[in-house]
């Protein structure tokens, strides 16, 4: 999937007018390293659109939330009012892609924290679950969905997933922990695929999102 270009055409019914227009990704870009993302997007092809306000999120077929400080992400989209209409397109069927705290919170529980989230993937995450940002670290992900070559994962005040809910499915482990899953046409990772020279995690989340606007 290496390179691939995403520029089918599609009818979409949420928040777009019904004609003809080609597959963009969002990038919430409220805080965080959603610059990252949108390069990465931009180096396959794809047309990436950073997100701040309801208005540019109807404009888009699938939503990456970046890593960063999940809590400050959380209080900022309930202050730009975007917290509902994520829940919304997603229910109809947007694809979502989180990333470190962007995985937090797309959770449903978060142990040890009430802090907001989105609640919209049935699993448990335990925050900083590898250490503080000075132990972050890069190792070698398995992840056999996407290729037999394993995927650098940069791991930094990384969570891991300590419980699955029915319909989770698991895509990767390290150290016997869950670090990434697969919800229906969500996708969520502890690691920061979008910090080394791999695209693969990108163009997997990319064809979810051309599958879904088929």
């Amino acid at each position: 999937m290496v390179g691939c270009v995403f520029r089918a055409s599609l009818r979409y019914n949420t928040g777009m007018t019904h004609t003809d227009a080609p597959i963009a990704i969002g990038v919430l870009a409220l805080q965080g390293d959603y610059e990252a993302h949108i390069g990465m997007l931009r180096r396959l092809e794809a047309e990436a659109l950073p997100v701040r306000t309801p208005q540019e999120l109807a404009h888009v077929h699938g939503l990456i939330i970046p890593g960063g400080e999940s809590t400050t992400i959380g209080k900022l989209m309930e202050l730009h009012g975007l917290a509902e209409p994520i829940r919304q397109r997603a229910q109809e069927g947007m694809p979502l892609f989180g990333t470190c705290a962007g995985m937090i919170l797309l959770a449903s529980q978060i142990e040890g924290s009430n802090q907001f989230r989105l609640g919209l993937v049935d699993i448990t995450v335990a925050r900083n679950a590898f250490g503080r940002q000075i132990e972050s670290f890069e190792a070698d992900i398995a992840i056999p969905e996407i290729g037999s070559e394993p995927v650098r994962g940069v791991f930094i005040r990384a969570p891991y997933v300590t419980r699955t809910g029915p319909g989770v499915v698991e895509v990767a482990r390290f150290r016997k922990k869950i670090v990434a899953v697969r919800s229906g046409r969500i996708l969520a990772t502890a690691f920061h695929p979008e910090l080394t020279a791999d695209t693969r995690v990108h163009a997997y989340f990319l064809d979810i999102v051309r599958q879904a606007s088929l």
